[in-house]
């Protein structure tokens, strides 16, 4: 309904503009005929008919030409507009995405200058999305190609000693056949987050959505956790709301989310000590906080956490993971529509959870 106005808009302005051309013409002809007929007396048989002729042509092309000038001048700012549009066209051909037009009025040509702007500028976010995600995966490669490669070669290292019978004694073919073992679980790992990550971050990835009310799943996750925590010096403060918070998710995959924050608010909290765990609600929304007592975090900010094959401190680099477990979280919880956020206050690190409410 919009463009159709605009198209009537302009539609007027340059029937206006004929209109006037038109009217000004005549007016102009008229008066050239009244000069000629008061000065010469316009008759064919009295002038002859190539003089009478004449006349009537270059009368014409009075009409013509004035009709010309003033349509062109009427619209000289729409066809300078209409240039700089076909500039900025061709700027944005040519790769100079992101560039816009002024837009001026509200016809139909400011519209089509508005159409650009919002192309070109979806050009620019797509082409910065594609290149940035160029760059993570070619980050990605270089980053995994070392973390595989550095168990993988221990384990053929120790394999070939096997091979070799390169060994002094039973318990240090044992010690051999663990550290293989180890290293084995560890590319285990390593694969198993990269094929995760890979999968999350495709366009293409599919969730098994349902209807879950989040108090009860998460009353029972969080039982399930309370003797692991127990067993190292861990005990939960739970809060829990009693509301029936209905959320649409895959319940596989936000587990997912709430099992690796509970597993790292155990491998690197203070023991002994308290984990933190609340689920409120505002009404729109369901907020899940799971908070931690840390001492020493490696890092200034704490969204660094969050990025891929970030391992901060020792017991990070040494858990066999590739630093992809939070960014893999982040990735889940976005492709539900929520947010994960993390905030770090008097060694509390928090990490909260938004979850859109069914209405």
């Amino acid at each position: 309904m919009r463009s159709k106005r605009f198209w009537n808009k302009l539609s007027v302005e340059l029937l206006i503009a004929i209109t006037i051309s038109f009217s000004v013409s005549l007016f102009i002809t008229i008066i050239i005929s009244q000069f000629i007929n008061r000065n010469y007396l316009i008759n064919a048989n009295q002038i002859g008919m190539l003089k009478y002729n004449l006349i009537v042509l270059l009368i014409a092309a009075v009409v013509i030409l004035s009709f010309i000038s003033i349509f062109l001048f009427l619209i000289r700012k729409k066809i300078k507009y209409l240039k700089l549009i076909i500039k900025n066209v061709q700027n944005i051909a040519n790769g100079k995405l992101g560039s816009t037009i002024v837009i001026k009025g509200s016809d139909e040509l400011a519209q089509l200058a508005s159409n650009i702007n919002f192309m070109s500028k979806e050009l620019e976010n797509k082409f910065e999305h594609e290149r940035k995600m160029e760059n993570a995966k070619n980050e990605l490669i270089t980053n995994i190609s070392h973390d595989l490669r550095t168990p993988l070669t221990s384990i053929i290292g120790y394999l070939d000693l096997l091979r070799k019978k390169e060994y002094k004694s039973e318990e240090q073919l044992t010690d051999y056949v663990e550290t293989i073992y180890s290293k084995s679980q560890k590319l285990k790992t390593l694969i198993y987050e990269l094929f995760e990550y890979t999968k999350l971050t495709s366009p293409d990835v599919i969730l098994n959505l349902t209807e879950v009310e989040l108090s009860g799943l998460l009353e029972q996750v969080v039982g399930e956790y309370i003797p692991i925590f127990e067993k190292v010096g861990l005990r939960i403060q739970k809060s829990i709301t009693d509301e029936d918070l209905l959320v649409i998710m895959d319940v596989e995959e936000m587990v997912r989310v709430y099992d690796n924050l509970l597993m790292n608010a155990k491998k690197y909290s203070i023991k002994p000590s308290f984990i933190k765990i609340n689920l409120y609600s505002d009404g729109v929304k369901a907020f899940l906080s799971i908070s931690n007592r840390v001492e020493d975090l490696p890092v200034e900010d704490v969204n660094q956490l969050f990025e891929r094959f970030y391992r901060g401190d020792r017991a990070r680099r040494e858990d066999g993971g590739a630093g992809l477990g939070l960014a893999i979280s982040k990735r889940i919880v976005e492709i539900h529509g929520g947010t994960l956020t993390i905030d770090y206050k008097g060694e509390w690190l928090t990490f909260t959870i938004g979850h859109s409410l069914k209405e």
